[in-house]
């Protein structure tokens, strides 16, 4: 078979053990015909081919986001970007802007505030959000996702007072001594609120779906793996007009496993562009709104342990259920004690040997036991981790869990264990550049240099080849499609990134500099950068 394209010239890493390095790669459609040195491949070319000279830049595979919410992402897109914002202050201006082109009376939505990042670290209320948006109900989601911040306009049209009881899975915040709700709600508090928002119709997740997939080449990646919120619809919409240009795989919301289950959905339904996976639920909050579930209460909080946003008496209920119909769970648990509870609920499973073969994935697993640890390689269960949210999230994470930070953001003790790694950016809560990812994997220290040279916890440190394996070859076995996807390899689809830099020989804080040169998905550049 001949090549229609060859690119040469290259320092190719395959993630392949069979061939890790080369200098070229052919490609026959969509898929890798061979590897090898510049003349053997430009042998293969066909008389019309294309050879592309790569003037020895560096080519992996293309990236998948394992853990992302590609609706909300888009949506964020549109809305107020309160993302690193240093004071409140400069987030009340940043709403009050947003606030003086919206008509009165309509919504005001926006994400990304950090309390930790403003003096004080406490919690906004109600009436600094009030001070800003006098004629407009405002509601705001913090960057974890997990805790809402309302003003007083919203509050009354959720009908929130202080006699509203705290819903099962969340919390109202409440003035400890007038009882009054404050404008903080976290986990399914939120939707007392939120069912009052305009949800996205299917023309609007088009457009946002679209201008969402343009970023996401931009940084090389070329699949996605869907958490929640996101439009099936719209997406067989894309796939059907040809303008699905990533490998999506969606995971089936908690709520609709019955009527997957009824349908007898499988992973894997689909084809190569879209496709299901898991049923997705959580068992618990977030770091930065101090509701994910820990064993021990939260340093100086010795009254609280977290949010119980699914209790354990139904994880291991729906565990079973998804087991016996084939479906893997992919369960988002960020303390200790939600992932030690779904670990015993697939122990059980397993126990009762149903599911043996399923691939089941723990989302963030940000903080484990050490008795914890060995058990993900035992029971097969993947840990699909967002680097990105330990350099985001170390300061808070020593504040809050102290020593028992020993065991938060794993990777090298997972891996070590035998198990397996899938990256994610868990966009829009973080950054969805892969290479900032790759940074955090590697070095544990921010941009800023902090914690020193040695990184946070640095024998939890990643080499490069590992960390580009867990957001190519390692998020494809996540899905079941190691076969075909996630390696420069004969046979496997030709999705490829070019990158400015040798990341595997650079500094590894260089990382923050290189771009992407170029991105390839089934043999189509579907972005390229200038010069390129």
């Amino acid at each position: 078979m001949q090549a229609d394209t060859v690119l040469y010239n290259g320092n190719i890493h395959t993630m392949d053990e069979q061939t890790p390095h080369a200098q070229a790669v052919a490609l026959a459609g969509n898929r890798i015909l061979a590897l090898g040195d510049n003349d053997a491949m430009r042998a293969l070319l066909a008389p019309n081919g294309q050879a592309v000279d790569l003037q020895g830049q560096t080519v992996v595979p293309g990236f998948t986001d394992a853990h992302i919410h590609f609706l909300g992402y888009g949506l964020s897109l549109r809305e107020i970007d309160l993302m690193d914002v240093p004071t409140l202050q400069e987030a009340q201006q940043r709403i009050a802007a947003h606030a003086a082109t919206t008509p009165a009376g309509h919504w005001l939505t926006g994400r990304g505030w950090d309390q930790s990042l403003w003096a004080g670290g406490t919690f906004p209320t109600w009436q600094d959000l009030d001070r800003v948006t006098p004629d407009h109900p405002a509601f705001l989601r913090r960057k974890c996702g997990h805790v809402g911040w309302a003003n007083q306009r919203a509050l009354a049209l959720a009908g929130i007072t202080t006699t509203t009881p705290d819903p099962a899975g969340g919390e109202i915040e409440r003035d400890p001594h007038t009882g009054e709700p404050t404008g903080i709600l976290k986990e399914l508090a939120m939707d007392l609120v939120g069912h009052l928002l305009a949800q996205p119709t299917e023309a609007e997740a088009l457009e946002v779906i679209k201008a969402a997939q343009v970023q996401a080449h931009k940084h090389g990646i070329v699949g996605i793996q869907l958490m929640g919120g996101d439009s099936l619809p719209a997406l067989q919409t894309l796939r059907t007009n040809g303008e699905l240009k990533l490998r999506v795989t969606y995971n089936i919301p908690v709520d609709q496993l019955d009527a997957a289950i009824q349908l007898g959905l499988r992973p894997g339904l689909g084809d190569e562009w879209l496709r299901i996976g898991a049923v997705k639920f959580f068992a618990d909050g977030s770091l930065g709104g101090r509701t994910a579930q820990m064993i021990e209460p939260y340093e100086n909080e010795p009254n609280n342990r977290g949010i119980e946003v699914t209790t354990r008496e139904q994880i291991h209920e729906l565990a079973m259920k998804a087991a016996h119909a084939g479906i893997p769970i992919s369960v988002h648990a960020i303390g200790d004690q939600a992932n030690r509870n779904v670990l015993d609920a697939i122990e059980a499973t397993h126990k009762a040997g149903i599911g043996l073969n399923l691939r089941h994935r723990m989302e963030h697993a940000q903080i484990l036991h050490v008795d914890d640890l060995p058990r993900f390689a035992q029971l097969g269960v993947i840990a699909s981790m967002q680097p990105i949210h330990c350099t985001q999230d170390m300061r808070m994470a020593t504040a809050h869990w102290g020593d028992r930070c020993r065991g938060a953001y794993a990777w090298r003790s997972l891996l070590d264990s035998g198990a397996k790694l899938a990256f994610g950016s868990d966009a829009p809560v973080e950054d969805l550049n892969v290479l900032k990812g790759l940074h955090a994997a590697v070095t544990r220290r921010r941009a800023d240099g902090y914690p020193g040279p040695a990184g946070w916890y640095a024998e939890e440190c990643l080499r490069m080849e590992e960390a580009v394996y867990a957001y190519t070859a390692g998020a494809a076995y996540a899905i079941g499609a190691e076969q075909t996807e996630g390696k420069i390899a004969p046979g496997m689809t030709a999705d490829l990134v070019v990158l400015s830099e040798d990341i595997f020989s650079s500094n590894p804080m260089a990382l923050l500099e290189t771009e992407v040169v170029a991105t390839m998905v089934g043999g189509e550049f579907v972005y390229t950068g200038e010069g390129f």
